[in-house]
């Protein structure tokens, strides 16, 4: 087992320098030059800079952005793999894309294993990272269901919940397809508790059992590569897509590996260790290994053989 996740180190992790880099230009302050003067007299890089505004951001409101974050290239390879997923399950809604598929998917794997998003992971759990979920929630044109409002926390068996969603827009969001909406700093209200709702068709079935105001809420437009990153007790949602366009994000739940996975099935289907100390918390599933007659074609494919 131990060789096999160094193994699955290998495969995902790149030059974590050249993350950090790219992590800088997607949120580069508006003044010049790559450093700029610490209160003391010091310097801070950039990077340093930009890292803190988004955890002030995220602090503040729940909730931060990041642009340009995963390239066109990989972005039209997860267009094919969502295409794939609806073509080898039939029977589950494209907003159902979730997690239990994932524990067989190379591409998957590869992707959530992306150091880029890793990089902006580490942000808000720390170095040793872990995934614990992740879930395509396409929603096709004409046709593609609400999330009503809801707190993620309430959901997952965690512990602690120490966890943090990074949902990279797969395509253009907007208010008339569909896109993710939160309700800034509701992250620091209690959790409360959830109802079913089945009067209108939705993907998750159930809603947060207290009022919301909606006038408060706040639309993510996203185009394809972008990255927003929410905290898991952010009171969010999404309405129904009714326009002529899909609507694709795919949610990734990272979790720092001190973090304990409490659901009854172990290891959890969606368990897999990303990068760092791997602790004692969980067992992870091993890395899935790339086989032509059964897995999605992707350009690193060979790397997964």
């Amino acid at each position: 087992m131990v060789g096999e996740l160094e193994q699955f180190r290998g495969h995902i992790n790149t030059v974590q320098k050249t993350a950090r880099r790219l992590l800088s230009l997607t949120r580069r302050p508006a003044q010049h030059g790559s450093r700029c003067q610490g209160r003391r007299g010091g310097t801070v890089s950039t990077t340093e800079v930009v890292g803190q505004r988004a955890r002030d951001e995220y602090e503040r409101d729940g909730y931060t952005i990041f642009r340009d974050v995963i390239d066109p290239g990989l972005i039209n390879e997860v267009h094919g793999h969502v295409e794939w997923l609806g073509r080898q399950h039939p029977e589950v809604r494209p907003e159902q894309l979730g997690h239990e598929f994932l524990r067989d998917d190379p591409f998957w794997v590869r992707l959530v294993s992306d150091e880029r998003l890793l990089a902006i992971a580490e942000l808000f759990v720390g170095p040793d990272i872990a995934l614990f979920a992740s879930h395509y929630i396409s929603k096709s044109a004409h046709s593609g269901q609400p999330v009503l409002w809801h707190q993620d926390s309430a959901f997952w068996p965690l512990d602690p919940m120490r966890v943090v969603t990074l949902w990279l827009a797969v395509d253009h969001s907007t208010p008339e397809n569909g896109c993710l909406r939160v309700i800034p700093g509701s992250h620091r209200q209690p959790v409360a508790a959830v109802q079913d709702n089945t009067e209108v068709a939705n993907v998750l079935g159930q809603e947060i059992a207290v009022d919301v105001d909606e006038s408060a809420a706040v639309d993510i437009v996203l185009r394809p590569g972008d990255v927003e990153v929410h905290h898991p007790n952010i009171v969010h949602g999404s309405e129904a897509n009714t326009s002529p366009h899909r609507r694709c994000g795919l949610t990734i739940r990272y979790i720092p590996t001190s973090t304990r996975i409490t659901a009854p099935e172990q290891p959890y289907p969606s368990a897999f260790w990303l990068r760092g100390d791997p602790g004692r918390a969980n067992t992870y599933q091993p890395p899935p290994v790339y086989s032509p007659d059964r897995h999605y074609p992707f350009r690193d494919a060979a790397s997964w053989s």
